[in-house]
């Protein structure tokens, strides 16, 4: 099995190399011939892979930029870009530096004219990192509602239809914000679908989203709010704007895409199963090990050796006080289900680099994950009903760790069966 390990590390880091979004933002602004306009152009980059798109940005339109502002998330810029803020702050849950951060672009955009251009750089991670709240909500307000939704097995969407009506910058907001200029996105999309009002929850996008759905999600979940949140839930995002132009430049179709091209020049035989998983975490894994068994013993749904694409992101609705996230659960979830059994092995990851609150993107695992885990004294079944995936794949040396990559296009997994 050591070969089939090495095979999906040399598959994710293909992957990860190809969907970087430097080429894509460089290839899109070209396209577009942003640098012969004649009007002012100023930056607004938010996301996980805000720092790279705006470096990117920096390096194709130089000193046509006007001024500008980075938002990403800790840890995640990689030094200073000339006439450009940075600033990092919370994700997933929004702080202090949050507000700080969008308070400045605000300051930055504030009193366009029709001759400035807002060139709006958006990737996954923006809903956390780029916020201003109505009045009468608070930090400490939103905070709450984000954690219980996350804790909850709320999916993005419906997280992001509270974060929207909430927020002064969310759900076309930020876009009325600096009409009459016109706003340009880049987006690299992290939502299952592209649903663009969804992606950051859509600063710069007509809603679809209704303070109705936002009211039906708070009750759906059971999260206690004041009368303030219910009054600010009911103030309706924009359905309209025309001040917006919006392109996806990278998504987790281009990254399965990635992962099948190495895959085959490995001699893998592939199928791309998904891109778009969308269930619970635990049950994806368990799924996929029957997938895995079913092609060793009979070569069905494809022949050995065979790799197994998905893309999309699941769910975890958290019941104890491990420590882990939702691709480490998967992982390990398969793990369980395999135990023993050779010449399977599968990778679920975060394609930023990181998953829930933790320092793993996720985990590689395979027949012989849990028994190295039992083998060091520990019950991985227990481990796994609290929630506590990270400390069972760091026992068995089965964490992957990459640091943040630069890009963030939803999760990836791959699944490879020997011979």
């Amino acid at each position: 099995m050591p070969q089939l390990r090495e095979h999906i590390n040399q598959i994710i880091s293909y992957t990860l190399h190809h969907i970087l979004p430097d080429n894509a933002v460089r290839q899109k602004l070209e396209e577009l011939n942003i640098q012969t306009d004649k009007r002012r152009i100023i930056v607004v980059a938010i996301g996980k892979a805000a720092w790279r798109m705006a470096k990117s940005t920096k390096e194709v339109l130089g000193e046509r930029i006007d001024k500008g502002i980075v938002i990403t998330k800790y840890h995640h810029s990689e030094g200073a870009i000339e006439g450009l803020e940075i600033f990092e702050a919370g994700h997933p849950i929004p702080d202090e530096n949050t507000l700080i951060a969008t308070k400045r672009a605000l300051e930055l955009t504030s009193n366009l004219s029709e001759n400035d251009i807002v060139l709006f750089l958006v990737s996954g991670g923006g809903s956390a990192l780029f916020e201003e709240l109505q009045e009468g909500v608070t930090l400490q307000d939103i905070q709450f509602i984000t954690q219980q939704l996350l804790k909850s097995g709320a999916n993005i969407v419906e997280i992001n239809t509270i974060r929207k009506h909430l927020s002064i910058v969310k759900g076309g907001r930020f876009a009325q914000h600096v009409y009459p200029a016109k706003v340009i996105s880049l987006v690299l999309s992290d939502v299952l679908g592209d649903r663009l009002d969804s992606i950051a929850s859509g600063p710069a996008y007509p809603d679809s989203t209704t303070s109705e759905m936002a009211l039906q999600i708070i009750e759906k979940y059971n999260i206690p709010v004041s009368n303030a949140i219910l009054n600010a839930l009911k103030n309706e995002t924009p359905k309209e704007l025309t001040n917006v132009e919006t392109y996806i430049i990278g998504s987790v179709k281009v990254a399965c895409e990635k992962a099948m091209e190495k895959a085959k020049e490995l001699g893998y035989n592939t199928l791309l199963l998904t891109t778009t998983l969308d269930c619970e975490a635990k049950e994806a894994g368990r799924f996929l090990s029957a997938i895995a068994k079913e092609i060793k013993q009979n070569d069905v749904p494809v022949k050995k050796p065979a790799a197994v694409i998905l893309g999309g992101e699941t769910i975890v609705h958290v019941k104890g006080n491990g420590k882990g996230g939702r691709n480490q659960e998967l992982a390990l979830s398969f793990a369980l289900a395999i135990e023993s059994i050779e010449g399977i092995a599968l990778c679920s990851f975060g394609t930023d680099g990181t998953d829930g609150p933790t320092d793993a993107a996720g985990g590689i695992v395979d027949g012989t994950t849990a028994s190295k885990t039992r083998n060091a004294g520990y019950n991985p079944e227990l481990m796994l009903e609290n929630n506590d995936s990270y400390n069972v794949l760091r026992i068995a040396g089965d964490l992957l760790i990459t640091g943040p990559t630069g890009t963030n296009v939803n999760d990836l997994i791959v699944m490879v069966v020997g011979e």
